[in-house]
């Protein structure tokens, strides 16, 4: 099966605590574009993630989240020092820490760093016809002019209301010389 690949650049999932410390009381982020998964949505505004060796600009995906997490690609996290683990989103447990700097305050985390690791979102009606189950790890291969490369340990995520993609990092994408929207295929 041919699946979309969709590129996700260094980003930020915020609490509604961490929103207000850095923006403000009551500060409502302003939708920039809408993405496909679960109609979340890159906001206008940025925040400075500084780790020990540097800091960077990334931007804020919406919406609210129950905990804090920054999502880094390795290059990221090496070039600002941060020791930040390769996870699934939501497992922030003894994951990496930085500080966050908004236009109104600062937040240190002391876990939430993850670089994320690269996943197969599927729709159920998708899965059942692969027959991939939730967890279950997959290679998704794509096909470049001088670097196509073979993805392993790609994990399905199951769930209603998502958009059958495979979502790799820059790094990753960066590695086989593609861009967004390009296709791949699923290999079981």
């Amino acid at each position: 099966m041919h699946v979309t690949i969709e590129i996700s650049p260094r980003h930020i999932h915020l609490s509604r605590e961490h929103l207000e410390l850095l923006f403000g009381y009551g500060y409502t982020l302003t939708p920039r574009k809408t993405l496909p998964q679960f109609s979340q949505t890159i906001c206008a505004e940025q925040l400075t993630v500084i780790g020990p060796r540097g800091s960077m600009r990334a931007d804020i995906v919406a919406p609210l989240r129950e905990q804090t997490q920054v999502e880094l690609a390795m290059s990221d996290a090496a070039a600002l020092g941060i020791r930040a683990p390769i996870r699934v989103g939501g497992d922030l447990a003894g994951s990496g820490s930085c500080m966050l700097v908004g236009p109104c305050g600062e937040v240190e985390l002391a876990e939430g760093v993850i670089v994320a690791k690269r996943h197969l979102h599927l729709t159920p009606e998708d899965a059942a016809a692969l027959g991939v189950r939730q967890g279950q790890a997959v290679r998704v291969a794509v096909q470049t002019e001088e670097r196509s490369l073979v993805f392993g340990d790609v994990v399905a995520r199951v769930s209603p209301g998502s958009v059958t993609c495979c979502h790799l990092d820059t790094d990753e994408a960066n590695a086989a010389g593609i861009t967004d929207d390009w296709e791949g295929e699923i290999l079981l």
